[in-house]
């Protein structure tokens, strides 16, 4: 089997500008939530239109995988989760804005639901929707990931957190 090689050539000669041209995706963390059959679901306006995802975001800096999943679910929803295992790691790229993204997704048990709490902005609620509530909204869904995981998660994929290993030399 042949795989295709990319080439990426550079204009500049020294290594900061070779840096500087480099892709670098998006490293974002998601959260299957699921109770009685239902899946927790944020409904956010993004660009005008509001949509459904799982709680998901951006890794912050000193941050390990694991805890920008917990802080993303809980500053989405208001619910305190506990991970228990790695569902997957996912590569997309939007159509709308050609940025790629890696998200790694976590399965979590819903802990504790804390109703005052302020969402982060955009969010307009945390919602119960069951699979085939998803998927009758599949037109509102941000992208195609929210199905596929719940999907992934249905079919009992599942893997240790121990494969998630956070090693910061900043420490």
């Amino acid at each position: 089997m042949q795989f295709p090689v990319r080439l990426r050539l550079y204009s500049g000669s020294n290594t900061k500008d070779a840096q500087m041209s480099q892709w670098h995706p998006h490293q974002t963390v998601a959260t299957i939530v699921e109770k009685n059959n239902k899946f927790l679901i944020v409904e956010e306006l993004i660009d005008g239109k509001v949509v459904l995802n799982q709680p998901a975001g951006h890794l912050e800096d000193h941050e390990s995988l694991i805890e920008a999943a917990v802080r993303e679910t809980f500053e989405e929803t208001a619910w305190r989760v506990e991970p228990v295992a790695l569902l997957g790691v996912y590569k997309y790229t939007a159509p709308s804005n050609g940025i790629t993204y890696i998200r790694t997704c976590f399965i979590a048990d819903a802990q504790e639901h804390v109703p005052d709490s302020p969402l982060d902005e955009g969010i307009i609620q945390a919602i119960w929707l069951s699979k085939s509530e998803v998927e009758e909204r599949f037109a509102d869904l941000r992208s195609p990931l929210v199905l596929r995981v719940i999907e992934d998660y249905l079919e009992g994929k599942r893997y240790s957190l121990g494969l998630v290993q956070d090693f910061d030399s900043r420490q």
